[in-house]
């Protein structure tokens, strides 16, 4: 490996002016993303109906919603280490391959346990698209775009969540309820299966080839994105394998990054952790405990979710943006504060019990919420280095999982055994924890604005 001709290379792929390759780049991978905010948006219009399609209980219904967050976190674990490991162009379009099939297959399931299982393999596929789509983003684009880019690709999720509420009017409840889910899970299909297509003609990453010492390949694609090549479908060829420590498994892959990087580990756990149970959890009490207060109609229900993913798509826009001009530090801090105190602001509002006065205050409390975690996912992928980045994003997602999955039954139960502005407390206090989990990082870490990859993570 010639490291001048690897710095000439990055140096090149860093200074580059933003080309349609990058456009590209930016919608294929965003779409995908917009594909998983759907899946997981449309099961929250389908359980009542699948409840008493299939004669279910409340808790085997809340079952589909576990499921998810398990194989969220199984797809987040094992394909990272899979992307840093065969490449990120395979394992992206591999994670549509899943997604697309299961959600067709649970789309004609013929009963409960299948549709759970087939849920808890379509989450496989979602929770890869987490570490590969991550990893890819900030590895393909130049450095002084890097951070709208990534947060760009991020900011498809609120589209996606509005799309799926239009769905949901127009199809979901247009047609009979037995027909009605499946035709909704079988548009995220079809989708899904467009964007695979999209995907194809997108590179490998030169980073991860230079780590893998096809130089000479890291070299042609680079050279192939400089002149905005269109098809790279068949410019990789087969990867001959260097070094132990590169064929290494999960568990000592896993292992090196925690000895070598425990700070950068750790900030991405408790980033990931934060906003997960944040978000999971204002959208576990909104349907649970807010809505029943304000006596919103399920009429109203889609049109309240519309008009907030309104707020979460400009919230991601404005992340966009200030990541490259004001920088990391500011951006994800300065989002998480705002968070904390959105949700006190909704709790308020919420036992103001005035519908507009509520709808409002989740316009504001999405924007503030989803500008964080957009903020955060272009942040804590760049700070591992290239051999270990998706494993590092991979297990920084899982980490946050648990807090999905715990935080939604203990704010309920806050909510009902306490009061509305003790769970919107302790939302509050959740979202605290990545705003101090910052601190540290903004004394003493490297501010990825504009900086090479290789500056942020020496390898």
């Amino acid at each position: 490996m010639n490291p001048d001709r690897l710095e000439r290379t990055w140096h090149l792929l860093d200074s580059l002016a933003w080309k349609p390759i990058h456009t590209r780049i930016t919608l294929a991978l965003g779409i995908g993303w917009m594909l998983d905010a759907f899946e997981v948006t449309i099961i929250g219009n389908v359980l009542g109906i699948l409840k008493e399609i299939w004669h279910i209980t409340s808790s085997q219904a809340s079952l589909l919603v576990s499921v998810w967050l398990v194989g969220i976190m199984i797809g987040a674990l094992l394909f990272g280490y899979l992307a840093d490991r065969f490449g990120r162009r395979r394992l992206f379009i591999l994670t549509l391959l899943l997604y697309s099939g299961f959600t067709l297959v649970s789309a004609l399931s013929p009963g409960y346990y299948w549709f759970l299982l087939f849920r808890l393999l379509t989450a496989i596929g979602v929770g890869a698209e987490y570490s590969a789509v991550n990893a890819a983003i900030g590895e393909l684009i130049p450095a002084r775009f890097r951070g709208r880019a990534g947060a760009a690709v991020m900011s498809f999720w609120p589209v996606g969540a509005i799309l799926a509420a239009i769905v949901s009017l127009y199809f979901i409840s247009a047609l009979p309820d037995a027909v009605g889910w499946r035709v909704a899970f079988a548009i995220g299909a079809i989708m899904g299966l467009f964007t695979l297509w999209a995907r194809k003609v997108l590179p490998e990453s030169p980073r991860w080839l230079a780590r893998r010492g096809r130089v000479s390949e890291a070299s042609s694609q680079s050279e192939r994105i400089v002149a905005n090549v269109a098809d790279f479908s068949e410019a990789a060829g087969p990867a001959p394998e260097t070094s132990d420590e590169a064929d290494a498994g999960f568990f000592p892959r896993l292992a090196a990054l925690a000895r070598r990087h425990p700070g950068r580990l750790v900030l991405g756990c408790l980033l990931d952790f934060s906003e997960a149970s944040g978000y999971y959890g204002l959208f576990a009490i909104l349907p649970l405990i807010v809505m029943p207060m304000i006596h919103l109609g399920n009429a109203q229900v889609p049109w309240f979710f519309i008009i907030g993913n309104v707020g979460a798509a400009v919230g991601g826009g404005v992340a966009a943006i200030l990541l490259d001009r004001v920088g990391r530090k500011v951006t994800v801090t300065g989002f998480y504060v705002l968070a904390a105190s959105s949700m006190l602001y909704m709790g308020a509002a919420t036992i103001h019990g005035d519908v507009s006065g509520v709808l409002v205050a989740f316009v504001v409390a999405n924007f503030c919420a989803t500008g964080s975690w957009i903020a955060a996912y272009p942040t804590f992928s760049e700070i591992f280095p290239t051999e270990s980045r998706a494993t590092g994003i991979g297990f920084s997602v899982a980490f946050g999982r648990i807090g999905a999955a715990l935080a939604p039954p203990v704010l309920v139960a806050l909510a009902e055994q306490l009061s509305v502005m003790a769970a919107f407390g302790v939302l509050a206090a959740l979202w605290l924890i990545g705003a101090l989990a910052m601190i540290p990082w903004v004394m003493f870490g490297p501010e990825g604005r504009g900086r090479a990859l290789e500056a942020m993570a020496p390898e």
